[in-house]
């Protein structure tokens, strides 16, 4: 496995630089639009008069829905272009917000969370290998895991202050929300849907992609063809165990700190003063995905540091999550949670490009959004089965005691990256 050149920005050729700062900003924006209701999701669905169970089956919905679609769509990406398929889940995004909005039951809501999991399996291997492809035809033999870590930064950014409006807006202008019927938390769903439709016309206007053959039978083919990619995908992992390693312990991690992600607000809540607690809480979303993109800043350094093993990096790294989840779980008091809850959102961080470095070494374009795609279902999966559990075990016990057990499935994880480095050393990568 070659070993590519040392990244350097201002080595770059200009079109490079301009393929870096274009998809920075269109991360930023659609990550903007997502931030906008991440921060509130949790407290709307509450203020709707949905249990915590009810809630875990809505997030559910969208695990089961994602993992349905994403093989199908991911080689649908590869057959028709990213673009015009990331247009599409744009369109899938605009139409679970305009749901969520329209109505207050169960039923109705699990349509609206089922269409944000057909967004994300179409979002799934389209521009991020559109990135990855244009990059290395204007920057060859470059590595790519700083320019994915740029990426990966705005990203967060965007996350982040999206979050901080997120979590203002309902406290800003949720009374007048409730003066005509709907809820305090739907103020931010309204903005995000307006972002969301900035997102389209961006994508339009600014991401440059040679048009591609339109085969009106290649979504029926996809869908025809899922028993062969997933025969393909087990071929391409026993030729490269490398991979079937990386995606096992994905899935450890994702069944770790997805319930984290998802529960994190209800978690928090109690213990703030209810008269702020919405702002405190966009504000805390915000610091997690700051923390998030400095942990992926932080992401070179930490490999260098590793003498760029990012087998290494990544056991390192789930090791000390696995410590610091069981440090958050045993917080009771906002102080002490807020400060463990940054050190474990910039691990997190951290852990994103080591990871997907490994993976766009291991493919060719032709395979690049299928196995992408392959990636997302099973860290779905682990999220899924991870939320399902630590549900049933917070009912018996506590969220505490879920997020310690969660923590066993990240030592798993480091384990198993343990594994990972010892062959990507044997394949001298």
């Amino acid at each position: 496995m070659a070993t590519d050149t040392e990244f350097s920005m201002a080595a770059l050729a200009g079109s490079a630089r301009r393929h870096i700062r274009v998809f920075q900003i269109h991360q930023f924006l659609d990550r903007f639009a997502m931030g906008l209701t991440v921060s509130v999701v949790a407290l709307a669905l509450s203020d709707r008069g949905l249990d915590l169970f009810q809630i875990s089956l809505l997030f559910g919905v969208y695990s089961v829905t994602t993992m349905t679609m994403e093989l199908p769509f991911g080689g649908l990406a590869d057959s028709i272009g990213r673009k015009p398929v990331f247009l599409t889940a744009v369109g899938a995004s605009l139409l679970s917000l305009a749901l969520f909005l329209a109505t207050h039951n169960f039923y109705g809501l699990a349509v609206s969370f089922a269409f944000i999991g057909f967004g994300r399996a179409l979002r799934s291997g389209t521009l991020d290998a559109w990135f990855v492809e244009t990059f290395r035809a204007t920057a060859p033999d470059v590595d790519v895991q700083p320019a994915l870590a740029k990426a990966q930064s705005a990203n967060a950014v965007g996350l982040a202050m999206g979050a901080v409006l997120g979590g203002l807006l309902p406290d800003l202008f949720g009374a007048a929300a409730q003066s005509i019927g709907y809820s305090i938390y739907d103020v931010s769903y309204a903005a995000s849907f307006v972002v969301m439709l900035g997102v389209c016309g961006f994508t339009l206007l600014a991401i440059d992609e040679n048009p591609r053959p339109m085969n009106s039978g290649a979504l029926r083919q996809g869908f025809s063809n899922v028993p062969l990619v997933i025969q393909d995908a087990a071929r391409l992992a026993l030729k490269h165990p490398v991979l079937s390693i990386l995606l096992a312990a994905l899935a450890f991690f994702l069944m770790a700190t997805n319930p984290v992600e998802v529960l994190w607000p209800t978690f928090a809540k109690p213990m703030l003063e209810a008269g702020y607690a919405n702002s405190v809480i966009g504000t805390l979303t915000a610091a997690y995905f700051f923390a998030i993109a400095f942990g992926a800043f932080l992401s070179p350094y930490v490999s260098r540091f590793f003498q760029r093993r990012h087998g290494v990096t990544l056991a390192a790294t789930f090791a000390c999550l696995a410590a610091v989840q069981i440090a958050l779980a045993l917080q009771g008091n906002i102080f002490g949670y807020v400060g463990v809850f940054i050190l474990y959102s910039v691990l997190l961080g951290v852990s994103e490009t080591p990871a997907s470095t490994i993976l766009h070494r291991c493919v060719g374009d032709h395979q690049r959004s299928t196995l992408l795609s392959l990636r997302s279902l099973i860290q779905q999966l682990g999220a899924a089965l991870g939320l399902v559990l630590a549900g049933a075990v917070a009912e018996i016990y506590t969220t505490s005691f879920a997020w310690i057990v969660g923590a066993g499935f990240l030592l798993v994880a480091a384990i198993l990256a343990l594994v990972l480095a010892r062959q990507l050393s044997r394949e001298g990568g």
